[in-house]
């Protein structure tokens, strides 16, 4: 098992730096460039006498490093090309730069937000976990029962309805009737449980609904294939308990294309993070990432997708371990 991982580590090397070469450049190319937003900003300062003399574009760009060819700012920003003092510093030792709006640098305010994204994407999966999983067995196991056609028509619903836009309708409706509105003011976790949670939890709940309709269905459709399978029938013909039945026998093999199902879904997941953070004024990855782009903070943009990347790798990597611990066939293939 240990070569298989590491061989898979191996191969993500490539693909990491196709996208490091992908993000840079397609960064580079939507309308608008970070250095006519930054001589405006001058203009507009100088105006209100703030500024004097104002700096044309030439001068920002030498002052941003931007007066070099593109693929010597790669090299730079990969840390394979040396900075104008002479110092070697990237990716490659660790350093993802600096902003070019506050000058601080783009690892310090990722640390910061980082967490509260990911307790947001947690507590989202941990959602649709627990509502995918109870509502698809019960599904399949009660076929065209009643509680089947609300499971079903849940998911749909579900599926349907647009997050932000649900996410929208409780601002709204709240403020307006209940005289309620999402806090403003971000506790930590440690700081205030209950403000974290009241913060946290409405947003959580409506990303993971809208991704826990796919698992759902996905699920009753490979538990109702497995329950069909000859080896449950002969369980049911030996007098087992249902209970037994269905989550040793039947679950187990109905989940590789729920696991698929799930590990594709994290990133759109994140995606949706993203809006319901901008809704709900949370301070995490999202809101950083969407005024990174407004501002057209190159490291920052570079940074956080090569990150989303880096986790999505991983993802698969978990996915196709996860195949070898459920099937045997495939750990004996792939670990030999």
């Amino acid at each position: 098992m240990r070569n298989y991982v590491i061989r898979r580590i191996i191969l993500m090397i490539p693909t990491l730096f196709v996208v490091t070469v992908v993000v840079f450049t397609l960064i580079r190319l939507i309308p608008g460039d970070v250095v006519d937003l930054m001589a405006m900003q001058h203009v507009r300062e100088q105006s209100r006498g703030m500024e004097e003399p104002p700096l044309d574009a030439d001068a920002i760009r030498e002052m941003l490093g931007l007066n070099v060819p593109i693929h010597i700012q790669y090299l730079r920003w990969m840390g394979l090309a040396p900075q104008d003092d002479g110092s070697f510093s990237g990716l490659f030792q660790g350093d993802f730069g600096n902003s070019l709006w506050t000058k601080k640098p783009v690892i310090e305010a990722i640390g910061q937000r980082l967490p509260r994204t990911f307790e947001l994407g947690v507590l989202a999966f941990l959602m649709a976990q627990l509502v995918a999983f109870p509502v698809g067995i019960i599904s399949a196991v009660r076929q065209n029962s009643w509680a089947d056609f609300l499971g079903r028509s849940f998911a749909i619903i579900s599926l349907a309805t647009p997050a932000f836009w649900l996410a929208t309708l409780i601002i709204v409706f709240g403020s307006v009737y209940l005289k309620w509105s999402p806090p403003v003011q971000y506790f930590r976790l440690t700081e205030d449980l209950g403000q974290n949670l009241q913060q946290f939890l409405i947003p959580a709940f409506l990303v993971g609904t809208a991704m826990s309709a796919t698992t759902m269905r996905m699920l009753r459709t490979t538990m109702l294939e497995v329950l069909r399978q000859d080896y449950v029938r002969t369980a049911w013909a030996k007098g087992l308990r249902e209970r037994i039945i269905v989550i040793r026998h039947a679950s187990r093999n109905a989940m590789m294309p729920v696991i698929t199902i799930i590990s594709g879904q994290i990133p759109i997941m994140f995606g949706g993070v993203v809006i319901m953070e901008q809704i709900f004024g949370i301070p995490g990855m999202g809101r950083l990432f969407l005024d990174s782009v407004f501002r057209r903070d190159y490291p920052y943009v570079s940074a956080l997708n090569v990150i989303f990347a880096g986790f999505g790798l991983f993802l698969i990597l978990a996915c196709d371990l996860s195949y070898a611990w459920l099937d045997p066939r495939i750990r004996a293939k792939a670990f030999k």
